[in-house]
């Protein structure tokens, strides 16, 4: 042990009853409605992850407690720490949310479920891991080989052809999906 205390934090934000006006403006063939009840759905669900990423800085950890950024130095992502999501390229693996289901219960406690691929529900669902460490920082996990897919297998006792083709868009090797044109 370094001594050093580090903190890791699982987060999942969601907006409800949103896709019940969707229904509604889809019956009533308002495509501008739908359109805008989706997209302000999403900005919502995103803000309440940045707060809630800003109360865990500032309150929760407090290792950010003066804090005081501008909504600009918010999203050029001024503050201490990452937060991260699964599906996104810092953790290309989907499968890593039904990790966070299960450790925090999230369908009971909150009622966001995971589609049979792993799309969240309600749409308008955030999800992400939350580090403070001062030095970290995003990156993106570029193609990856044959042996990584293996070892990764190993390490997470899952399935091989069902790792493969989860992770296909960063295989630097066979198992590509092809696409058509006519």
């Amino acid at each position: 042990s370094t001594g050093i205390s580090d903190y890791l934090s699982l987060m999942t934000a969601s907006i409800f009853g949103a896709e019940e006006l969707v229904q509604k403006y889809t019956a009533d063939h308002d495509d501008y409605m739908v359109i805008m009840t989706k997209a302000i759905a999403d900005r919502f669900a995103e803000a309440f992850a940045e707060c809630l990423h800003e109360d865990i800085r500032r309150e929760l950890w407090g290792y950010a407690k003066d804090e005081k950024l501008s909504v600009e130095e918010i999203l050029a992502v001024k503050y201490q720490g990452i937060r991260p999501a699964p599906a996104y390229p810092s953790q290309p693996d989907h499968r890593e949310k039904t990790t966070m289901w299960e450790l925090m219960d999230i369908k009971q406690e909150i009622g966001v479920e995971l589609t049979e691929n792993l799309a969240m529900w309600p749409a308008a669902s955030v999800s992400a891991l939350v580090f403070a460490h001062p030095q970290s920082q995003y990156f993106a996990v570029g193609k990856i080989g044959k042996d990584q897919i293996i070892s990764y297998t190993e390490r997470t006792g899952r399935d091989m052809d069902e790792t493969e083709k989860w992770l296909r868009p960063i295989l630097n090797y066979g198992k590509k999906l092809l696409v058509y044109a006519y």
